[in-house]
């Protein structure tokens, strides 16, 4: 599977989304992670369709729409319409997981399924053959900047183990803490999506991007 890099605009400058969206793809970013927060399922509130109907003309990346909110399957169709190309859901956050996957897919997104630092993958075994993607947090959701929990590598590998061994397709994203000293250990446990915020924005976007493309290759 391809390695890819997904810089998070949740560190970007809210100010310039249009112009900081263009240059992470001018820098060779993969995708565009937007986290999406409601001030319930975490303590922080980010922003809503708007925001992906607003930078959707000005770029072709793709754009993974991150639900870190209660009830996500009520904003499935609101999303796709503004743009969205993958939707990922927590399972923490909906009792109807399977369905939530299923809406998401029929209104023509890819589907992804997220687990928090203290879920266990047995959660999701269910959906397993179902998603495009599984992200595992590496930090606990809801804002930016925290320290990588390297225990959470260990659902990596056995996501990789389990993806193996049913044969099936998905990709396994990692999100939080992620750095050129951290996305090794991502990478060598079986991760090929990497999101990062805060290193990818401090500084120069194509020299940070460039440092994480680097440690992939």
């Amino acid at each position: 599977m391809k390695n890819k890099i997904a810089p998070s605009i949740l560190s970007a400058d809210f100010g310039t989304f249009a112009q900081e969206v263009q240059k992470l793809e001018k820098a060779g970013a993969d995708v565009v992670h937007i986290d999406v927060m409601d001030g319930h399922f975490v303590d922080n509130l980010t922003f809503g369709a708007g925001v992906v109907a607003a930078i959707r003309p000005v770029s072709n990346l793709f754009f993974d729409v991150h639900m870190m909110v209660e009830e996500p399957q009520k904003y499935v169709d609101e999303f796709a319409k503004a743009g969205a190309d993958s939707m990922t859901v927590h399972v923490e956050a909906t009792p109807h997981i399977h369905g939530t996957l299923q809406a998401i897919k029929k209104a023509g997104m890819k589907a992804s399924v997220a687990i928090n630092p203290g879920t266990s993958v047995e959660l999701i075994k269910p959906v397993l053959s179902m998603v495009d993607m599984v992200l595992v947090m590496t930090v606990n959701p809801g804002f930016g900047g925290q320290a990588f929990i390297p225990e959470a590598i260990e659902k990596v590998a056995e996501l990789a183990k389990l993806r193996t061994e049913k044969e099936l397709d998905f990709e396994i994203e990692v999100d939080g803490g992620i750095t050129d000293e951290t996305i090794s250990q991502a990478l060598d446990a079986g991760a090929n999506v990497f999101v990062a915020g805060s290193f990818v924005f401090k500084g120069n976007v194509t020299e940070n991007i460039e440092k994480l493309r680097a440690k992939l290759d």
